[in-house]
């Protein structure tokens, strides 16, 4: 069964994992409000637990957006989860505030000592944009400030804690300007920005993105839209425009990544599947799950999937058979095209 909520909607979702249980932290927004877009400005962060990634048992809000005035007071959006040296849980997500009209997004973070009860760090916001580097609000160029779903990750032999993010870069044409952002700390309290480490080219954006390491090889899972793809890519590279999950390849966390270029690793037309995680399973096997979006007839769903298995071929490309939902299948999935797309 899908992980579903009778009065409420869900959407984006990240994993803490506590020995052998499993917690899981989804946007979600009360039905009640009637159309499903008005869901990102009605949200907060939900917590359910699990044994086996298929059964869950919802346990309450996290976090709700701040009481007014604050950098969050209006939305409390998507991110990540890590434990710290001190063996605390830090949870860091993207807020926005109804100053900036929810268009400004800006990264915070809060801690817990038991995945349940959560304290926003004081000097929060810790990362908000520098325009060198990262595009500011402008919206003859794009919809909103993107700079969101922080992704926080270790490096070996690094001694220090690393960042991606939602972003876009401030030169090139709109669609194109997408790019994955990155920062730094040796605390996760205080962070430094860096230049992009992936400049994309081709998208508009890179959402959600997800770093994990399988078999010495890394790889970067992101989702984006068909709206928000070069059109030319979507011609020369890919079967048919797509909404989906599509993912990077590297020797090393911090690169050089390289863009699989071929159809997304689970997407299609419709955009059934979204904002798609890996995750170990209990036996330590990796699993794919995903936000249901759309049904075929192009009714919103909000829930999220079921675990389907992820398998990784011997050249290093990820494989899902999401055909139980509809999408696509392990032939398609595999990819048609492969030759790089110049730049």
């Amino acid at each position: 069964m899908a992980f579903r909520l009778e009065d409420r909607w869900v959407w984006d979702f990240w994993f803490a994992q506590e020995g052998r249980l499993t917690h899981m932290f989804f946007l979600n927004a009360p039905k009640a409000i009637g159309d499903p877009e008005q869901r990102h400005w009605n949200v907060s962060i939900g917590h359910a637990v699990s044994i086996d990634l298929i059964n869950w048992t919802e346990r309450g809000a996290a976090l709700r957006p701040a009481r007014s005035p604050a950098w969050d007071d209006y939305t409390t959006w998507t991110g990540s989860i890590v434990r710290t040296p001190q063996q605390r849980w830090m949870m860091f997500y993207t807020g926005t505030n109804h100053a900036g009209r929810g268009l400004v997004q800006r990264i915070g973070a809060a801690v817990s000592d038991d995945l349940h009860t959560w304290e926003r760090l004081p000097h929060n916001p810790i990362l908000d944009i520098d325009p060198s580097w990262y595009e500011p609000l402008d919206t003859a160029m794009w919809h909103d400030q993107a700079f969101r779903d922080p992704w926080i990750f270790a490096v070996p032999n690094d001694g220090g804690w690393h960042m991606v993010f939602t972003a876009r870069e401030p030169v090139g044409p709109a669609i194109g300007r997408g790019v994955l952002g990155h920062a730094v700390s040796h605390d996760l309290e205080h962070w430094s920005l860096r230049p992009p480490l992936f400049r994309s080219k081709v998208f508009g954006q890179m959402e959600v993105p997800q770093i994990f390491e399988h078999q010495g090889r890394w790889y970067c899972l992101f989702c984006t839209a068909k709206n928000h793809i070069e059109p030319a890519y979507c011609s020369e590279r890919m079967s048919e425009p797509m909404t989906g999950t599509h993912y990077l390849i590297a020797d090393h966390p911090l690169g050089e990544w390289k863009l699989v270029e071929e159809d997304f690793l689970v997407g299609d037309a419709e955009g059934s599947l979204y904002s798609g995680r890996v995750v170990h399973a209990p036996d330590g096997t990796l699993h794919f799950m995903a936000f249901l979006k759309f049904s075929k007839d192009g009714q919103f769903i909000g829930e999220i999937s079921d675990p389907m298995p992820v398998h990784v071929l011997e050249n290093g490309r990820l494989q899902i058979d999401a055909s139980g939902y509809g999408v696509g299948g392990p032939d398609r999935l595999v990819g048609k095209r492969q030759n790089p797309y110049p730049r």
